[in-house]
C-alpha cells in the first residue's frame, strides 16, 4: 500500500495523541484525505435489512477504477456497544489498492440487547454478498475489522459463522456470514471471565447481556468468540496494547491460545505501553503489519 495513504489512519479518530497539531501537518493531511474521496463513489446511510432500524445501515466507500471484482474490507465500531458510529473508520486507506470498504452500524444495547448485535452484522454481511455483482465486491475475499465492542463483534464473524447460534435476519438468509479473515484490536473474547468478578448493573456487558443471574455463565459464553472456535475458523491478527484500562490483555491472548489450539492462523501483536487504542496501532510497524496480513488473505496489492 502507499505509505503517504496510511496517514489517513489519523483522520478517521482511532489515535487518542493529536499527531496533526501543527498547521502544515493539517493541512497535508486534508489534502490526502481529498484525494482520498475523489477517487471514490461514496454511498451513505444504506440499509442493509428490510424495514431497518436507524442503525441497521452502512457506508459503502467504492473506488471508481478497475473492472474486475475486488475484496472488501468491513469495519465495525467500538463504543461499548452503546455508543459509537461508522461515521470514522481507519479502513479507509486500503480504497487506494482497489479494495471496497463497508462501514456498519448496528443496533446499541439501549435498543436491543444480544444478540441483536451480532445478527445485524451477520445481516450486513449477507447484504454485502447478496449485492456482490452490483457492486463489484469478490465474497470470497472479504475481511472484518474492528475495535473493542467492534474487536468483539468481528471476533464472532470470524468464529462463529459455521454455526446457527442465532436466527437469522434481514435478506439472503441462504448466504454464509463467513469472512475470510479477522483483524481484533482489544475486543473483549471471553465473557465469563469479566462477569466472574461481578458486573454493576450499569455496566457495558450487564447492559449488552443481562444481569448476572443464575444462568449468567451460560448467557456470558454464549455472547463470547472463545466459545466458537474450530478448526475452520478464519484467519486472525489481534492487536492488544499492555496498559488497556478497559479490555485485559488476558481477553485477547485467551482468544489467541484457543485458535491456536485449534491450529487455526493466528498473529498476536501485544503492544507494550499501549492503551485503548492510540497512535501504537497505525505506527509503522503496526500498519505494516495489517498490510502484510491482507495482503495474504485477501491478495490486495498483488
Amino acid at each position: 500500500m502507499a505509505g503517504k495513504w496510511w496517514l489517513c489512519l489519523i483522520f478517521t479518530g482511532i489515535c487518542a495523541t493529536p499527531v496533526w497539531s501543527q498547521a502544515p501537518q493539517r493541512t497535508a493531511k486534508k489534502k490526502l484525505v481529498e484525494a482520498l474521496m475523489q477517487s471514490v463513489n461514496i454511498e451513505r446511510d444504506v440499509p442493509y435489512v428490510v424495514n431497518a432500524h436507524e442503525r441497521q445501515k452502512l457506508d459503502l466507500y467504492l473506488p471508481k477504477s478497475g473492472g474486475e471484482k475486488r475484496p472488501i474490507v468491513v469495519w465495525v465500531h467500538g463504543g461499548g456497544w452503546r455508543a459509537g458510529s461508522k461515521d470514522r473508520t481507519p479502513a479507509l486507506p486500503v480504497l487506494t489498492q482497489g479494495v471496497v470498504v463497508a462501514s456498519i452500524n448496528y443496533r446499541l444495547s439501549q435498543h436491543a440487547v444480544f444478540p441483536a448485535q451480532i445478527q445485524d452484522c451477520q445481516a450486513a454481511i449477507r447484504w454485502l454478498k447478496g449485492h456482490a455483482e452490483k457492486y463489484r465486491i469478490d465474497p470470497d475475499r472479504m475481511a472484518v475489522w474492528g475495535s473493542s465492542a467492534g474487536g468483539h463483534l468481528v471476533s464472532l464473524l470470524g468464529t462463529a459463522s459455521d454455526t446457527d447460534a442465532w436466527e437469522p435476519i434481514g435478506q439472503f438468509r441462504d448466504l454464509s456470514p463467513r469472512v475470510t479473515c479477522v483483524i481484533d484490536w482489544f475486543g473483549p473474547t471471553d465473557f465469563t471471565l469479566l462477569s466472574n468478578a461481578g458486573l454493576p448493573a450499569d455496566s457495558p456487558l450487564t447492559q449488552l447481556i443481562g444481569p448476572t443471574d443464575g444462568k449468567a455463565r451460560e448467557k456470558y459464553a454464549a455472547a463470547s468468540p472463545v466459545t466458537y472456535v474450530s478448526a475452520d475458523d478464519a484467519p486472525f491478527l489481534i492487536m492488544q496494547g499492555t496498559k488497556d484500562p478497559l479490555v485485559p490483555q488476558t481477553q485477547s491472548e485467551r482468544l489467541a491460545e484457543k485458535l491456536k489450539a485449534a491450529k487455526v492462523p493466528v498473529k498476536l501483536e501485544i503492544i507494550e505501553g499501549a492503551g485503548h487504542g492510540g497512535p501504537e496501532f497505525v505506527d509503522e510497524a503496526r500498519r505494516n503489519m495489517i498490510r502484510d496480513f491482507l495482503i495474504q488473505h485477501l491478495k490486495v496489492g498483488r
